[in-house]
């Protein structure tokens, strides 16, 4: 299999489009940290956290490099984010499993509650960001693709279709 051509720099349209999409996630996090705080006291990031430790692909622990790329953090901001997850009973930091030296953080009982309880506010809030964003000509696109359920890769071109 060949690897596609580079990409070409974008145009200008392309770099607006691309402004608008960080746009629409920047107001989608706000108002999603802002009801999990309100509602819980939990920070979307570590609302976050505590989704990628639920998650059964996860297994006892994820080592911490591991938890950053799937919450997309540095390495640094998790450990601290990490360290304040265990502070509340939520997580728990443990030697990785085969090399002692690196740190794995895994769930407990009480963060999986935690989670359990947040999850219904995080699912009706993004539900009303991602709405409220089709309202936008510009983000509705983007929304409606969000909400439709498609993947990524059912929206790359394919040779016979073009599109």
């Amino acid at each position: 299999m060949t690897s596609p051509p580079p990409q070409a720099a974008v145009d200008d349209a392309q770099d607006d489009r691309w402004c608008m999409a960080v746009r629409l996630l920047g107001q989608v996090e706000k108002q999603l940290d802002e009801t999990l705080q309100r509602q819980h006291g939990l920070p979307l990031s570590e609302y976050r956290a505590l989704c990628a430790l639920a998650r059964p692909d996860s297994g006892p622990a994820l080592r911490m490099g591991e938890l950053a790329a799937r919450i997309g953090l540095k390495d640094s901001t998790v450990t601290r984010l990490v360290a304040r997850l265990e502070a509340m009973g939520l997580a728990e930091r443990t030697a990785a499993p085969g090399d002692g030296r690196a740190v794995a953080a895994g769930i407990t009982d009480a963060g999986r509650r935690r989670y359990a309880e947040a999850t219904p506010a995080y699912r009706t809030a993004l539900g009303a960001a991602l709405g409220d964003s089709l309202a936008n000509v510009y983000l509705a696109d983007l929304a409606g693709w969000v909400l439709s359920g498609q993947s990524a890769a059912d929206l790359r071109p394919t040779e016979d279709t073009g599109r």
